[in-house]
């Protein structure tokens, strides 16, 4: 098996070998240079990513067409320097809404951020000055959110956003619950909305030709319209197969179609992550190889198809009906339940007996692509010592001005840290099975 890749490239098709259920190939016209070239491929990994076709839901806004002056999607802006003056208004809170309408307020006029349902607004830099997911996605927060209720997990976050600052007083605070929705990170935005440099403002009703109606019946004067609405994914060079991909797009564990008759297809990065989507996308590519290769088989398509129709069941359940909650996945729950697949999940109550130290850092530390490097295919000979020093690179750009401090920072001793731990263990264990 050869690996192909090329810069400049468009993918025009992919689609199945003549001999597929026997070989599971596949034929793929590339062009290149204006030049179309046709090659076999053993194996196909498709990691075009979800944001692929900017979304402009003009039918919801009446009048738009109508509208004299500039509108356009996220996806097109490039820099701030031709909004110099104007008014603008940006439509949709999600991360690429918040960044822009903090950017843009440096050279506009003013920036009205329109929002229909409200967001939850969470931090790059968490307790301490410590990066937020260093600090939340860790194996013991993760054991916790399975045993504690959710509304408990609700209360403790928003009340944890809310100290920072009220979200009801700035026209911030959402219709649903903190876990039902993915939050917005935005450290500067409340910053810019009490300084009065973003203005926020409830769903846009309708547009004249040089102003904005708004769903509190106020109406404001704008030059230019951002729709920060999202993206819609598709895959235009795939052939129209249903065992290929069903109408629901349908992935086992959001990676390999069901019903091809050979596991030689595999979506890589085709996910929403409650973390970062660069460690998931690199152990979904480990596994892939391994199915590619044959040292990893699938269950049957009855198999899989149950394990989909039953995470679709617990997301409807979980989250509010949104195409972005659809492929919501759990960072630390994801990143174990595909190491598992290729036997790299490090295995906690063994490590705990023979490197407590290290075993602590896995539970109570960040859960660094690192982990899965401990043992099995893969398995690198410096894992140990980047996860155990993992804090120390964190904060070592920081470190550019040298502190003499007249004694040592106290610290936990490593024995009753692991007492603690093991106690805590034993008592989740017992709360879990009991």
């Amino acid at each position: 098996m050869s690996l192909f890749s090329h810069s400049q490239s468009k993918v025009c098709s992919v689609k199945k070998h003549s001999d597929f259920s026997f070989t599971g190939q596949w034929d793929v016209v590339v062009q290149a240079e204006g030049k179309q070239e046709s090659y076999v491929f053993d194996g196909i990994m498709v990691c075009s990513g979800l944001f692929t076709n900017p979304f402009m839901p003009l039918q919801k806004f009446p009048g738009i067409m109508h509208f004299k002056g500039q509108y356009i999607h996220s996806w097109e802006y490039k820099s701030p320097e031709k909004f110099q003056g104007k008014k603008i208004i940006v439509i949709g809170i999600g991360n690429s809404g918040a960044d822009l309408a903090i950017e843009l307020s440096h050279v506009a006029a003013q920036v009205f951020l329109s929002t229909r349902r409200g967001a939850w607004i969470w931090n790059r830099v968490w307790d301490y000055g410590m990066p937020m997911d260093t600090v939340l996605f860790t194996h013991f927060n993760s054991l916790l959110n399975k045993i504690c209720p959710e509304f408990l997990i609700n209360r403790w976050a928003e009340n944890k956003l809310n100290a920072r600052f009220n979200h009801e007083i700035y026209g911030l605070l959402p219709q649903h619950r903190f876990l039902t929705h993915q939050a917005t990170v935005g450290d500067d935005l409340p910053n810019y909305i009490i300084s009065g440099r973003v203005l926020m403002k409830p769903n846009v009703t309708k547009f004249t030709e040089t102003s904005a109606i708004f769903e509190d019946g106020t109406e404001e004067d704008v030059d230019v319209v951002i729709f920060a609405t999202g993206y819609t994914y598709s895959f235009p060079f795939l052939e129209n197969n249903s065992t290929v991909l069903d109408i629901q797009r349908s992935m086992y564990k959001f990676v390999f179609p069901p019903e091809l008759e050979k596991p030689t297809l595999a979506f890589i990065g085709i996910l929403q992550p409650v973390g970062a989507t660069i460690p998931t996308s690199e152990l979904q590519s480990r596994w892939a190889v391994h199915v590619f290769k044959g040292l990893n088989k699938l269950p049957s398509v009855s198999g899989m198809m149950a394990d989909i129709r039953k995470k679709r069941t617990k997301a409807e359940k979980e989250y509010l009906n949104s195409p972005r909650n659809a492929r919501r996945v759990q960072y630390v729950n994801y990143m174990d339940e595909i190491a598992s697949e290729i036997a790299v999940k490090p295995n906690l109550f063994s490590l705990f007996l023979w490197d407590p130290k290290l075993a602590l850092e896995i539970f109570l530390g960040p859960c660094t692509p690192y982990q899965y490097c401990l043992q099995g295919p893969g398995k690198w000979a410096g894992a140990r010592e980047a996860i155990l020093t993992q804090t120390e690179w964190i904060i070592k750009p920081l470190r550019t001005r040298t502190l003499i401090c007249d004694q040592a920072p106290w610290s936990v001793p490593l024995w009753l840290k692991s007492i603690c731990v093991a106690l805590l263990l034993f008592v989740l264990t017992f709360i879990i099975k009991g």
